[in-house]
């Protein structure tokens, strides 16, 4: 999706601003507040009909309507190297064929128009769901090749999570904010490196960081850490583990670091904030239903809001851990899966909705009675469809085995197919996987003569009770949550709360361990060798 070159200011734009009284300038700022999760203030900015214009507008479908006076907003980071005004080596060049466009960072922020509060969930950028692309499953990363309108649909489908609007930005936006603030600073206790991005920190402390040496924290996710007793040669430290994970949480800390330093710079300053508009809007796309009247109402409502305060949560997922993904005999590389029930719980808390509640209209789930489900084997295990219908009916769905369908792959997901994109029957899949524990996703798929349709994967349960959904403020603090095989086992569950489950599963032909990691964390906090802010003096921040 290339960007267009922005047109020139009006002759006279500078001195019309000049006069006009303060109240009117726009608060174009409000891009920078959510491309960043910035919502730090809403700064007035001149000309705003000339900024306005230079935002890039993208025709995006599947969008949903409001409800409970709530908004959520899909930002995405691009990787999109033609998109850029000004080619730069150090990012790939487009002449040259890196022409590949993917979301590296995807975030949702929910907007509380009663409370006024701000929450943000990142998805983790290698979380492999069935509708990724309109071909079939692929990493949420890659559904951005085929437009805005298709991430939107794969967010829907596959988590029930509602966008009512979309902004896209890519690598100029990071370096060009950063540049008009004159620098960020951050503070490093460890020296790091990563060849991918270009980071090449050599002394530890609080360092001052220009637009592209911040982009190269932004984008590092193959890090090397010194750790002691290393030598100053790079290629032998280590490298973390955890890739766009580790990647999440380090674009938390920047952002916090960013939305602070705009503040300190005093936003509604003219000549600074018409410095950072005009940096920044040019290098957005946003849905074209996102109207100016739209944005002056969100920078007028959420001015105030502390990005310190802003709870910043990441979707929890679980690893594999056999090398990459074979799905189908093509190789996706080093792949997450969503984790059932834990993930519907962590969107409807997000949602700031009850449990037992359709997250993309408000409305209550349908009772079980109301839900036909025809349950699939999907590993080759001839008793797992027949197991999980008959915990299923136990639960009150009217729930059957249908028979085998090929393996995808060694190791799957458990897909709850739903028949269309429709709030009702996004919500009849809900229903049912809030009840499924283990690698479970939704999925809009063909209907097998019943509402809902479950095909089962790796590590299958049925759970008999849901646990209480996660706190959006939660701590990093793990809780034991019990599963009932054959034997009672102990496994840990990121955010959730204890409860019991009941599995109908044979854990020698279902449970593969070892396979999968131990769950990620709600809230990913930093590790001993992350970047974070400076405090006086150049010492560590907060």
């Amino acid at each position: 999706m290339p960007f267009d070159e922005p047109p020139a200011p009006p002759a006279r734009g500078r001195a019309r601003h000049r006069r006009r009284p303060r109240r009117r300038r726009a608060r174009i700022v409000l891009i920078v507040v959510l491309a960043f999760i910035v919502l730090v203030a809403g700064g007035l900015v001149a000309d705003y009909f000339y900024l306005n214009s230079l935002v890039h507008r993208v025709a995006v479908s599947h969008e949903t309507q409001r409800y409970n006076n709530t908004e959520d907003i899909l930002l995405v980071g691009s990787t999109s190297r033609c998109a850029l005004t000004v080619q730069n080596k150090a990012y790939g060049l487009c002449s040259q064929g890196v022409t590949g466009v993917n979301s590296d960072v995807v975030m949702i922020v929910h907007l509380n128009f009663t409370t006024k509060q701000v929450s943000l969930l990142s998805v983790p950028r290698d979380v492999f769901v069935p509708n990724a692309r309109t071909t079939g499953a692929n990493k949420i990363d890659a559904a951005l090749y085929q437009g805005p309108s298709q991430l939107v649909s794969a967010l829907s489908n596959d988590f029930g999570i509602p966008v009512n609007h979309f902004i896209e930005l890519n690598f100029d936006t990071f370096a060009n904010v950063v540049n008009v603030l004159g620098g960020i600073n951050m503070y490093f206790p460890m020296e790091v490196f990563d060849a991918y991005s270009g980071l090449n920190i050599t002394h530890t402390g609080c360092q001052h960081l220009d637009g592209y040496q911040a982009l190269q924290v932004v984008r590092a996710r193959h890090l090397q850490i010194r750790f002691p007793g290393y030598g100053p040669n790079h290629a032998t430290w280590p490298q973390e583990g955890l890739s766009d994970l580790a990647r999440i949480r380090r674009d938390h800390e920047f952002l916090r670091v960013v939305a602070e330093t705009l503040k300190a710079h005093g936003l509604g300053n003219p000549l600074t904030d018409q410095r950072l508009a005009q940096a920044v809007a040019p290098n957005l796309e946003v849905d074209s239903n996102f109207s100016l009247g739209d944005m002056l109402s969100l920078a007028s409502g959420f001015a105030h809001v502390s990005v310190s305060n802003v709870p910043q949560v990441t979707l929890p997922v679980v690893l594999l851990q056999t090398g990459s993904y074979l799905y189908q005999g093509y190789y996706y590389g080093d792949v997450e899966f969503p984790l059932g029930p834990t993930d519907t719980n962590v969107v409807t808390h997000f949602l700031e909705l009850a449990p037992g509640t359709n997250t993309m209209d408000g409305r209550p789930l349908p009772h079980p009675a109301q839900v036909s489900v025809a349950v699939e084997g999907g590993t080759g295990v001839a008793s797992a469809g027949p197991v999980v219908a008959a915990g299923l009916r136990r639960l009150g769905f009217v729930a059957h085995a249908a028979g085998e369908v090929p393996p995808v792959g060694a190791r799957a997901e458990t897909v709850v197919y739903h028949a269309s994109s429709s709030p009702a029957s996004i919500g009849q899949a809900e229903a049912v996987a809030a009840h499924l524990s283990g690698p479970v996703v939704m999925a809009l798929g063909p209907s097998r003569g019943a509402d809902v349709t479950v095909v089962t994967g790796s590590d299958v349960a049925v759970s008999a009770s849901v646990p209480a959904p996660p706190a959006t403020h939660a701590t990093t603090t793990t809780h034991a949550t019990t599963t009932t095989h054959a034997t009672t086992t102990s496994t840990t569950t990121a955010g959730a709360h204890p409860t019991t489950t009941t599995t109908v599963a044979e854990p020698a032909q279902l449970r593969q361990d070892g396979a999968f990691s131990a769950p990620t964390l709600l809230n990913q906090p930093l590790q001993p060798w992350d970047p974070r802010s400076c405090g006086p003096n150049g010492t560590e921040g907060p």
